[in-house]
Formats: C-alpha cells, structure tokens, sequence
C-alpha cells in the first residue's frame, strides 16, 4: 500500500497527491461521510496521553482501533476491537497490541470508530468521477459470496460531493438494515475482488 508521502513523488496522474492523501487518509474523508459512517475520533501521534484524549472523547462502549490507512482485523480481540473505552488499562493493552504489529507501517494516529452491529456481507464498491460503476464482493471475501444489493441513495450524493476521480467505498448493511460506510480508499490502490474479473473492472471503469 503505498503512503501518501510516497505518492507524492509521482507526477503526471490523474489522481493529485492532495486527492490521493484524502481518500487515502480516514481523516481526510472522514468529515464529508460522518453521516453515514460509524462515529470516529483520531490523534495526531501513538502515545497513551493522546489515546486516552480520544477515548474520552467517545466515553464508553466498544470501539473498534486502526491508524490513518489501515485496521488489524485479523487479530480482532487482540489488536482490533475494544469492548468498553470506560477501561483505560484493557483499552490500551488493544492498542500497545496494534502498534507492535503495525511497527512501522503505522500511519498518522490512533482511529477510534464507535463500534456497530453490522449484519451481511461486507461489499466492495468502485466509483469513477462520484458515480458508482461496480459492486461486488468485499477482497477479503470468498468470491462466490451473494451480493446484495445496496441502498446508496444516501451514500452517492456524499462522495460524489468530495470530488475524488477514482475511489473504493466499502459499505455493509447494519442490523437495522441502514447502509453504513465502514472505508473510503483511493482506488489505485484497493484490491480487486476474485468474483470481478479484470476485464470487468476495465470495461466498468473505463466505460
């Protein structure tokens, strides 16, 4: 995944470094998606003063942790989520936790995302100039997963407002059926699902 810093060393893209930098970065797209994205509060730095800022500020109740660009849900109960804010020692032990796997990819700050209860399947959707051109299967996913359908009414006018030429939006549907953003990432770099083939993708995109 490349950094943002990174990318700004490259000239002559579609995507401006400043572009790449706000869907890259939560903060960055963060404020135009707060309606329809889990409550989220974030740090400057990876120290236990500014963790606990942050903590306190969403008070108590689980919390799902990740930095800038990146989570580690795959070491969910160890590294990922918080089951109460209100306990400064076991929260903390989750984040002392996500920075030795993260060494020194870690990026940005903490990212403290109020947690909700998601039902369904996590679906990976493509957007080319704020319009939606492909829905499928979250990466992470069997590629024989059904997709259902989603309701992006209220989602599309939001990132077509960031004005952002090609980004991933990952949506899934939470258990009071609302749809809800759980990502926002620049689309040069968002993996492929299997169940899209790559000329799929092409003709979508490019369409």
């Amino acid at each position: 995944m490349l950094r943002s810093e990174h990318y700004a060393l490259l000239t002559g893209l579609r995507t401006s470094a400043a572009q790449y930098r706000q869907a890259h970065e939560l903060p960055g797209w963060y404020a135009a998606l707060a309606t329809v994205t889990p409550e989220t509060v974030w740090t400057t730095g990876f120290s236990r003063e500014d963790f606990d800022r942050a903590r306190a500020t969403l008070a108590a109740g689980p919390a799902v942790l990740r930095d800038y660009t990146k989570s580690m849900k795959h070491y969910w109960h160890e590294a990922a989520f918080i089951p109460d804010l209100a306990d400064a020692d076991t929260a903390w032990a989750v984040a002392a936790r996500f920075l030795e796997l993260r060494d020194d990819e870690r990026t940005g700050g903490f990212v403290l995302r109020r947690f909700e209860d998601f039902a369904g399947p996590e679906l990976r959707t493509w957007w080319v100039d704020g319009e939606c051109r492909i829905i499928g299967p979250h990466p992470d996913l069997p590629p024989e997963t059904v997709v259902p359908q989603p309701d992006l009414a209220e989602i599309e006018p939001l990132v077509a407002k960031l004005g952002l030429p090609f980004v991933t939006v990952d949506v899934v549907q939470r258990a009071d059926a609302a749809w809800r953003v759980v990502e926002l990432g620049d689309g040069q770099v968002s993996d492929r699902p299997a169940a899209v083939s790559p000329e799929e993708m092409i003709a979508a995109l490019f369409s």
